[in-house]
């Protein structure tokens, strides 16, 4: 798992006991590749659990699209377990291991793709932690972690990456929540996801030139690893299924889904954007 691992999550089992508590992903890819040819860097592409976290889905999903995946990770155990996922669709993957708070761990990660394969053209940054409380009981060294890994990492991976991204006219897509624009009583969370929004846009504008889309994704109430893992009751499970617009459950596939299409050239002409992935959750009025 990461500091660095991937928590903005959702998950579906793949196996053993989370296989009954969460549904089946979707089936193998059987449509066109869309991202053939491509090389993508998947930050946080382990999970918590045996289960599928949004990292984890979104390298399994580019992967199963033609591209070829750096699966990044401080665990290199879920690291590699992705890269199994992968590998045993005929996909093409590599676990690599790092912490990307370091900047030159960043480089040496974008090294790595490049040097493997040729070009790098998707960076998908997915790390995050969650932070509880307000600023009035807020324990500041962990306010300060949540910013690193929910921020700064972004910018530190994006900025070792782009040199090369800018070659081939590369895409990449940041990992928000719903929260930055709907509180729920996770002060440094939501303060941290609103200033990857804003750091998406403002990297949108400054690397256009450079030919490299940048784009955000806000997950919604998602299943996820790390909510499982905490022991959610049936009956909150419920609800949050509930608060969905369509009465459905969000999953890593869905996010997934929105990074394929995001890194695609089908949004070749989308950079600077927010997109909800959330049945309609942020539409309601919040609730705690």
């Amino acid at each position: 798992m990461s500091m660095v691992p991937n928590h903005a999550a959702a998950d579906m089992g793949t196996g053993g006991a989370l296989a009954t508590a969460v549904p089946a992903g979707p089936a193998r890819l059987a449509g066109p590749a869309r991202l053939a040819g491509k090389v993508a860097i998947v930050t946080g592409g382990g999970s918590r659990t045996e289960g599928i976290g949004t990292g984890r889905a979104a390298a399994v999903m580019f992967a199963r699209h033609g591209a070829r995946v750096l699966v990044v990770d401080l665990d290199r155990a879920a690291a590699e377990q992705t890269v199994a996922l992968i590998a045993g669709e005929g996909g093409i993957a590599e676990a690599h291991v790092a912490d990307i708070t370091s900047a030159e761990r960043c480089r040496e990660m974008a090294d790595h793709a490049a040097s493997a394969w040729g070009r790098l053209d998707i960076l998908d940054n997915n790390v995050g932690v969650e932070g509880a409380g307000t600023i009035l009981d807020a324990d500041w060294q962990r306010w300060d972690d949540v910013m690193t890994v929910n921020v700064k990492t972004i910018a530190l991976a994006s900025a070792a990456t782009l040199p090369y991204l800018s070659r081939n006219g590369g895409a990449i897509i940041n990992i928000s929540s719903i929260s930055a624009f709907r509180p729920r009583g996770l002060t440094p969370y939501s303060t941290a996801k609103g200033a990857v929004i804003a750091l998406t846009r403002a990297m949108a504008v400054d690397h256009a030139g450079s030919g490299v889309r940048v784009n955000c994704i806000a997950p919604g109430p998602i299943y996820t690893p790390m909510v499982y893992a905490a022991g959610m009751s049936p009956e909150v499970r419920e609800r949050r299924r509930m608060a969905s617009l369509l009465g459905i459950e969000g999953t890593a596939w869905d996010v997934a889904h929105a990074a394929v299409f995001l890194g695609s050239d089908e949004a070749r002409y989308i950079t600077g954007v927010v997109l909800p992935v959330d049945g309609g959750v942020s539409l309601r009025s919040p609730e705690r």
